[in-house]
């Protein structure tokens, strides 16, 4: 089939051929190279709405590249509405808001109040120059593995945090065809959030807790308040169906092992639970500290007094009834993860985590 092209087409084709760069010696794939020399080529103004793009096959030619590797570049293009193709006549740039911006997939297991004040800190932060798109795995390898395959040549930058479950609903960080899923895609355009004990992953950027040593330095932090009860009972759901970590528990052994403190594991906090004055209960799921809160109520205990209650991250509510907190700063979080797109930087940063004394201490 014969292209109908113009002499000002022919002339434009030429043009955006010198502009496009390959780097043979690079370690990014030659096809997102393509699409990267693109839109940097379009925010340049180098290149405008309409302009007609070389052919596959000339565009194979002139770089000494598989007709595959073009064809994988323009597909990718297509998908993200950069360019469009007319039949009989080739490809041409979109007409598109989206191709002057950052395109950021986020990636993460469950919905709650702190990871949506993470998300709407980045979205804040980073400006009107990105467009971002959230999808919730629920903790399931299917899902995410089905996601990231779907997804993993549409976005310049992905976002995820990585929390699985296995077959008796415990908490893993990651699975055999989850970690595929994440080797897949572009490293450099990877940031793990929020949990990166994955094999491998020295390498890649990283904006990140350390459940054990975090837990285990809050309390440490307020061992004199600690200090006056007599027993500290984590609730800690063994099955969930978003399960925490194992390192949130192992922290808080440790802990309690270290300053010879008498400690229980529960796995819920029962509606007949019996409460004894010098308990301190750290609660992590939010049913589990409604339910602690209107047995003390009930069992008209001098909350922060006779019955204390740490919680596992922090909200506004637990602010305004006054509840002592262990928690990460996920609004920094998104400021953080903003920063990395905007000035394209790589490395791996540990979030601050403190323990936020309140009335229930």
């Amino acid at each position: 089939m014969v292209l109908d092209i113009s002499l000002t087409n022919f002339i434009n084709i030429i043009i955006m051929i010198k502009l496009i760069k390959i780097d043979s010696k690079s370690r990014i794939p030659k096809y997102l190279q393509i699409v990267d020399s693109v839109i940097q080529n379009i925010k340049l103004g180098n290149i405008e709405i309409d302009d007609q793009m070389p052919s596959i096959n000339l565009f194979s030619e002139e770089f000494i590249i598989s007709r595959d590797t073009v064809e994988r570049a323009y597909s990718v293009l297509k998908e993200r509405n950069i360019i469009y193709s007319v039949r009989g006549k080739g490809f041409y740039i979109a007409k598109t808001k989206l191709i002057a911006k950052i395109n950021v997939l986020f990636l993460v297991n469950k919905l709650s109040s702190y990871k949506m004040r993470f998300y709407n800190s980045f979205i804040e932060s980073v400006g009107p120059n990105c467009h971002s798109d959230l999808h919730i795995y629920h903790c399931d390898e299917s899902l995410f593995v089905n996601l990231i395959n779907k997804y993993k040549s549409s976005y310049d930058y992905y976002l995820i945090m990585p929390h699985f479950k296995d077959a008796s609903l415990q908490h893993v960080t990651y699975t055999e065809k989850a970690l595929m899923a994440l080797k897949s895609l572009p490293q450099d355009r990877l940031i793990l959030m929020d949990n990166i004990n994955i094999p491998e992953s020295d390498d890649v950027n990283a904006i990140y807790q350390d459940y054990e040593e975090d837990i285990f330095d809050a309390l440490t932090s307020g061992i004199d308040k600690i200090l006056n009860y007599k027993k500290l009972i984590l609730i800690y759901p063994e099955q969930s169906v978003y399960p925490y970590p194992k390192r949130i528990l192992y922290g808080f052994k440790k802990f309690c092992v270290s300053n010879n403190l008498e400690y229980e594991v529960l796995d819920v906090v029962f509606d007949d639970m019996i409460l004894r004055r010098g308990d301190l209960f750290i609660t992590i799921e939010e049913s589990d500290l409604v339910m602690l809160i209107k047995l003390v109520r009930e069992n008209e205990f001098q909350l922060g007094k006779e019955v204390g209650v740490i919680s596992y991250n922090d909200t506004s509510l637990k602010e305004l009834f006054g509840i002592t907190v262990a928690s990460t700063d996920f609004k920094e979080m998104g400021e953080l993860a903003a920063q990395m797109i905007l000035e394209n930087t790589r490395g791996r940063i540990k979030l601050p985590f403190h323990l936020i004394e309140r009335e229930s201490l």
